[in-house]
């Protein structure tokens, strides 16, 4: 009987100031789910409706197909963009990454002052892509930079103009952008380098296995998601790629370092055609959704694997 009358004993309710501080967490999150939701989807939505009208300087809401894709595909200028992305994109990735892998391979050695060498290295992170353009223009231009700076040592032949040619101003792009994100790729590789399990690294080094060969079969492969994940986030920086180009190349010569985001800018606010500008906007968000969509595929297939061997 004692045990029946306990288990009908209700709680005392909990103090306001409890419950008050079980619901503010959330409460305090609405505002920005509301303003993502907004953001993201609503004009997404109105982006993508707009690209399939006829919208100059004013949006105009009657459908016309997909004519502004059409047009925007026969343009030469936003080929040669998005043969730029592709071209920056792969070299970008794949120099970041490996200059990434090398300092942390390099500051995994536990090497004296690494706080010091990790901050150095990280520092071009904390500065913008505004500032990282604007200094490497200089550095860059003949009359002020590298050039300019050998000229004053009396080697007056040297010559660097680089960023003024068509063929090779884009490689600058894709130097300077290496030096702002590599530092970010060997965060990311040192954290995943130091989470091996260290008894598989033992177990190499007693069964005779140098330095390259435990780093390239044993240590690596265990950090394959954090390769994948450095890449992913890589890539959009990639296709989302600006702001340096405006303040380091103007996206000239000619049009020769252009990117989609710069000509999406460009259609829109310089030259009134929303329609347009739209279109190569839903283009850019279609090439990150096959960057992100098949990553996210890729992370609840490996979480449902994981969960499924314990």
């Amino acid at each position: 009987m004692a045990s029946i009358a306990q288990d009908h004993i209700i709680a005392p309710p909990r103090p306001f100031s409890e419950r008050l501080g079980s619901f503010l967490p959330q409460f305090l999150l609405v505002p920005s789910f509301i303003a993502s939701f907004f953001y993201v989807f609503i004009f997404t939505a109105w982006t993508l409706y707009i690209s399939l009208s006829n919208s100059t300087l004013l949006p105009a809401y009657k459908y016309a197909g997909f004519v502004q894709y059409v047009n925007l595909w026969k343009n030469a200028r936003w080929n040669i963009a998005f043969s730029n992305l592709f071209l920056f994109s792969s070299l970008y990735v794949l120099g970041a990454l490996l200059i990434g892998l090398l300092l942390a391979i390099a500051i995994d050695q536990r090497v004296r002052f690494e706080s010091t060498w990790r901050t150095i290295y990280l520092y071009p992170l904390a500065v913008s892509f505004v500032v990282t353009g604007t200094v490497w223009s200089w550095l860059y231009s003949p009359t002020s930079g590298i050039e300019f700076f050998m000229h004053g040592l009396g080697w007056s032949s040297f010559q660097f103009s680089w960023i003024t040619s068509r063929d090779f101003a884009i490689y600058l792009v894709v130097i300077t952008a290496i030096w702002q994100s590599s530092g970010f790729a060997m965060a990311l590789l040192l954290a995943g380098l130091r989470s091996v399990d260290q008894d598989l690294v033992k177990a190499a080094q007693i069964d005779g296995a140098g330095v390259f060969r435990t780093y390239w079969r044993i240590i690596l492969p265990s950090i394959r998601p954090i390769f994948i994940a450095v890449i992913v986030v890589l890539l959009q920086f990639a296709i989302k790629t600006f702001d340096l180009v405006v303040t380091l190349t103007q996206g000239g010569p000619g049009v020769s370092t252009t990117m989609p985001a710069n000509y999406v800018y460009d259609l829109m606010f310089q030259r009134g055609q929303i329609a347009q500008g739209a279109a190569a906007a839903v283009m850019i968000l279609s090439a990150l959704a096959c960057v992100l969509v098949p990553y996210a595929l890729w992370q609840t297939w490996r979480a449902r694997r994981e969960a499924a061997h314990g």
